[in-house]
């Protein structure tokens, strides 16, 4: 008897829980959508059991603040705090209700006092800004960490949460702010505090913000190395290379690391075109450093720097590449046959193939560091693939496409396996054999090396752009014909091509092609009013083609670098931004416009010891 009565006590319990559970549903559901009313009803009823305040209440109380019913509201809140003193999140609802009663400064003191109250206690700190937050009363959220910042005299307590509530309020400058307290209490977390900056400031103005909050942190605390560091990112995220150098300098001064950050910045100013600056850093590099490994590595860079800026000083002179080939042979004596020095060996043959029509001295030079016996097998493999370039240069192709191959077996999965296949494919192309070329490139588009996939698609889209009308290929030949000729430095025979084709398929698809490829020869040929009046053309003719941002910026770049007129250069950078925001130039061009403006040097005189 006394089993059956505990089953049946079970049995009740039971289905008076389900009926409950039903009933919350319907109340939700109700609210949800809006039918306040019936809503209520249920709630009022629900709400005389304390083990349904769990599944209500959030609800209740903001249905009840919906409908004005603050009187209701008000004795069932404090009904709530009476029965649970301790629930924090009961208290601060009557903070609300005074707040949308309209009671603002009963409201405001009553908060002041919750705040006051939990302000020494860690986790009821963050559950009452956590509360604000949620209730989109985000400066209470600030308030409440900022009267236990200095209750606990720490200004630096709570600097995360704090840089997520203002980058909520959308306050740029402040939550930067607070990510640097972050990080300067927690080093470690530098690369989560870059990478998060990185998503968050985008527009150029927010950069320089924080590069001139940067520059007073490093004023008031020099020795500060994450101040310093965080300058030599947001320098390089401008490509301002000469002022994350500054830093960079600093650093390896301080920590005694033999210009090892500062040669990295370099090695970045050198592939990102800036040789000027590079120039300066590996200079300073050789000078400070001597006898030790960077500045054996400083020395060649140096070349290569000086190397990279004849190449584009145009039109090219022969005498400063005889210079160039006189230190790259001084470099070698000086260090004999080592593994750094093949690389400038072979530097050295590519300025015999390419610049002094040399080749039988540059075939030498790429055999003897192939045939070196402890060469690494990278330099032997970037040795056969130059070697198969200047053999489409003796009009070799079949000796070009075998060291190629040999590459691509050597170097499978590896960038210069695929760099190897790309040159066949380009030599495919070349001989106007579009469907190998092809064939290469569409395994070439899933390359792990982003640079080597970019060149494979440009070419693929170009070839299949062009020959989609025409079956028999031939203004596709013929274009290939052209870069062919200029790959293997055939200057006026290339141009004569040029003029032909463009009388020839006047209108045709590759006619912006047609007009860049000659643009181009006319700027290395030192005519540079010709190579704009052509780029122009294309800016002009063509606005929506792929080519007009590249046309527009070297307009810009020609009147800055070969021209020397500062003003036109800035004109054409400042258009340029406007009419191309989404270029992959407009970094380049940003950080072109301000260096003509002077601004670095202003921000560099902000620094002790900035001069070289």
């Amino acid at each position: 008897m006394k089993k059956f009565l505990i089953l049946s006590l079970l049995i009740i319990i039971s289905l008076t829980a389900n009926a409950q559970s039903q009933e919350v549903r319907l109340a939700n559901e109700y609210y949800s959508q809006g039918e306040y009313e019936k809503a209520k009803k249920l709630y009022d009823d629900l709400a005389r059991d304390l083990d349904n305040i769990p599944l209500i209440h959030n609800n209740y109380f903001f249905l009840l603040l919906e409908m004005t019913e603050y009187n209701e509201a008000e004795k069932y809140i404090k009904r709530l705090i009476k029965k649970f003193p301790n629930n924090l999140y009961y208290q601060l609802d009557l903070g609300v209700l005074l707040k949308n009663s309209g009671q603002e400064s009963q409201a405001q003191k009553y908060f002041d006092g919750l705040i006051d109250e939990i302000k020494y206690d860690n986790y009821r700190t963050r559950i009452t800004a956590d509360y604000f937050v949620n209730k989109q009363l985000t400066n209470m959220a600030i308030r409440t960490f900022k009267e236990a910042r200095d209750a606990i005299n720490n200004q630096y307590a709570y600097a995360l949460e704090m840089a997520n509530i203002y980058r909520i309020m959308n306050e740029k400058d402040l939550m930067v702010q607070e990510y640097l307290n972050y990080v300067s209490q927690n080093p470690s977390n530098l690369n989560y505090v870059k990478n998060t900056l990185q998503s968050l400031l985008a527009k150029p103005e927010e950069l320089q913000s924080l590069e001139m909050l940067l520059y007073d942190k490093i004023q008031n605390e020099p020795n500060s190395e994450i101040y310093s560091e965080l300058l030599i990112w947001v320098n390089l995220q401008q490509k301002n290379f000469y002022g994350a150098f500054i830093q960079a300098r600093a650093i390896d001064k301080r920590l005694r690391t033999e210009g090892s950050r500062s040669i990295n910045i370099g090695l970045m100013a050198l592939e990102n075109n800036d040789y000027n600056n590079a120039i300066k850093i590996f200079t300073y590099i050789i000078k400070e450093f001597p006898g030790t490994y960077n500045y054996l590595l400083a020395k060649m860079y140096l070349i290569k720097s000086y190397e990279k800026r004849v190449r584009n000083t145009y039109p090219i002179d022969e005498r400063e590449i005889r210079n160039l080939i006189n230190d790259y042979n001084n470099f070698i004596n000086e260090l004999g046959i080592t593994r750094n020095t093949l690389e400038a060996l072979r530097n050295k043959a590519l300025l015999h193939a390419f610049y002094l029509d040399e080749k039988d001295s540059a075939i030498a030079i790429l055999n003897k560091i192939i045939d070196t016996p402890r060469a690494n097998p990278d330099i032997k493999a970037k040795s056969k693939l130059d070697l198969g370039d200047i053999y489409i240069l003796t009009e070799e192709p079949w000796e070009s496409t075998l060291l190629y191959s040999q590459v691509e077996k050597s170097h499978k999965e590896d960038p210069l396996g695929y760099e190897a296949k790309l040159r066949n494919a380009k030599l495919s192309y070349y001989k106007g054999e579009f469907q190998l070329a092809q064939e290469h490139l569409d395994i070439l588009k899933q390359a792990t090396t982003r640079e080597i996939a970019n060149d494979a698609m440009a070419l693929s889209l170009l070839i299949k752009d062009n020959i989609a009308f025409d079956s028999t290929e031939t203004a596709m030949k013929k274009y290939a014909a052209i870069e062919l000729l200029l790959f293997q430095n055939k200057i006026a025979p290339a141009l004569r091509a040029i003029e032909d084709m463009r009388e020839e398929y006047a209108g045709h698809s590759l006619s912006d092609e047609l007009l860049w490829k000659e643009a181009e020869i006319q700027k290395k040929l030192g005519h540079f009013d010709i190579a704009i009046s052509l780029l122009q053309q294309i800016v002009d003719k063509y606005d929506d083609d792929i080519l007009s941002d590249d046309a527009y910026f070297t307009i810009g770049s020609i009147y800055d670098r070969q021209l020397n007129d500062a003003e036109k250069a800035m004109e054409i950078y400042r258009t340029f931004l406007t009419k191309y925001p989404g270029s992959v130039y407009v970094a380049e061009a940003r950080k072109r416009f301000r260096q003509l403006r002077g601004d670095y040097n202003a921000l560099d005189e902000r620094l002790p010891n900035s001069e070289l």
